[in-house]
């Protein structure tokens, strides 16, 4: 097993891994990052209350230092509770929150640093390349980030200029003196959405953010079966999107007009209604021309993008249910309940 950059070297970054309950892939990410070269660091995996191998894997990974949080208390979220004990631990003079789902490519922490200081910027931030697997993977994961990717525009996100910030948690690399100077996780400590509060919160404080798609840094499998996916895009959904009801019309429409469209045109083509056949032909075309511009600025290979044309539905669905959720009593993630966010 690969050693820890040594000691009596300058600490440059601290890597923060939050982790509760992820026996499943926790120990590939440390594997990835035990063996980063070209920077100096050290590892640090916050055990947030798990009851699982997660404490058992983490410890088995020489230099890998275990932190423990402090109880829950008021309103704070179990993430932004984690990650703030991680932060107190930490010792170097940049923090890389990363998820324990995340598998990092070799080099890349030392071409992140880099990059964030070519680019001047206090906070870096890439989305991840998604792993897809299963039939709702390829389905659903798709159109939400294509629908993230619009959102979320990274040319005005990186643009001093533009107000629009935003952030991936499962990927920020943060200086020292600017996650300070905000007030880190502990000023945002009950929003479910932290990461693109604290990247609001660095730019509204004048400093640089970058932010990109970084598949040839970090690469990740969010959900593992469609439980989760439903929970964790439940979660997250009514607080990524403004108007998640009006988005959510708009999608449903699109697969409505996606499906009816070749049946007109084969029906009055059947009937010899040749010009109204066309016509349906031409709005098939030019809405599907539409849609597969959209999907591929989410990064998927051909085949997530064919089925995402199912998963249209899919998404409409959970986004009205994440916002009726919020409205009714909250969400529940990983065994914790968390109350309404403004959806």
């Amino acid at each position: 097993m690969p050693a820890i950059p040594q000691a009596s070297l300058p600490l440059v970054v601290s890597v923060i891994v939050p982790a509760r309950n992820e026996e499943a892939c926790l120990g590939a990410c440390l594997q990835s990052l035990i063996g980063q070269t070209g920077v100096s660091f050290e590892i640090l995996v916050v055990d947030d209350a798990s009851t699982d191998r997660t404490r058992e894997i983490a410890q088995s990974f020489s230099g890998v230092r275990m932190v423990t949080p402090p109880p829950l208390m008021g309103s704070w979220t179990g993430k932004n509770n984690a990650v703030t004990a991680g932060a107190k631990e930490a010792r170097g003079s940049w923090l890389l929150f990363t998820d324990a789902d995340t598998v990092h490519l070799p080099g890349s922490l030392a071409r992140a640093l880099a990059e964030a200081q070519a680019k001047d910027a206090a906070l870096l931030s890439y989305s991840p390349e998604q792993i897809v697997e299963s039939f709702w993977e390829k389905a659903i994961m798709p159109v939400v980030f294509a629908e993230l990717a619009g959102t979320y525009r990274p040319s005005e996100v990186s643009d001093p200029a533009s107000p629009a910030a935003a952030a991936n948690g499962q990927y920020l690399l943060i200086s020292r003196e600017a996650y300070d100077a905000v007030g880190g996780h502990a000023a945002i400590a009950s929003t479910l959405l932290e990461d693109v509060a604290l990247a609001r919160n660095v730019k509204q404080s004048g400093r640089r953010i970058f932010f990109r798609f970084g598949g040839d840094v970090v690469r990740t499998r969010m959900y593992r079966n469609f439980a989760q996916l439903r929970e964790g895009w439940t979660k997250n959904l009514a607080v990524l999107f403004p108007h998640p009801r009006r988005l959510a019309a708009v999608r449903a429409g699109e697969f409505l007009v996606l499906l009816a469209s070749p049946i007109l045109a084969a029906a009055s083509w059947y009937h010899g209604v040749y010009r109204m056949s066309g016509v349906g032909a031409g709005i098939f075309l030019a809405t599907a021309a539409l849609f597969f511009r959209r999907i591929g600025r989410a990064h998927f290979s051909g085949g997530a993008n064919f089925l995402a044309l199912l998963g249209l539905p899919l998404f409409s669905w959970l986004l009205l249910r994440s916002t009726q959720a919020y409205q009714r009593k909250g969400v529940t993630w990983k065994g914790r309940s968390y109350p309404q966010q403004g959806a």
